[in-house]
């Protein structure tokens, strides 16, 4: 079942690029941006974190924690993270439970390739609850920013 707009968040525990376990129920009391992208060292998925690390301060200023999940290993997020000079934490859905959660895992990608995340984003509001989701159709397409930044508007 496709998650939705008003359902609370599948939970879950990845780790993050600097070997630290991330759950996502650590964060109740602040928003949640997560940003799922097929696959580090792209272009689209470098063109769509460089803009977020550059808008960070308005994630900030909203109260909102941005995390970017792939399903590539912590070790390959970390080097990511270091060439782009990312400022959020990168998470390794390596094994693909939350890709599957999120309802944003490819069953085919490109060149045969099985099982990689769909480029989606979800705002989770301070009580887990998913306010805005956007779950994109190929990897090439772009997140609706104006879409998120005025969700999380919305809820400060």
């Amino acid at each position: 079942m496709a998650v939705q707009v008003g359902q609370p968040a599948p939970d879950f525990s990845l780790w993050d690029n600097e070997k630290k376990l991330t759950k996502l129920t650590d964060y109740r009391g602040k928003n949640v941006l997560l940003l799922f992208y097929p696959l580090a060292f792209t272009s689209v998925c470098t063109r769509e974190l460089c803009e977020t690390r550059d808008s960070l301060t308005f994630y900030n200023d909203m109260n909102a924690q941005v995390f970017g999940i792939s399903i590539d290993s912590l070790y390959v997020q970390n080097e990511f993270k270091k060439s782009l000079n990312l400022n959020f934490p990168l998470l390794a859905d390596f094994n693909k439970e939350v890709s599957i959660a999120y309802d944003s895992l490819f069953e085919t990608f490109s060149n045969d390739m099985k099982g990689v995340t769909k480029r989606s984003s979800f705002v989770i509001d301070k009580e887990g609850i998913i306010r805005h989701a956007e779950i994109l159709p190929k990897s090439g397409d772009y997140p609706d920013f104006q879409a998120i930044q005025q969700c999380l508007k919305e809820l400060n």
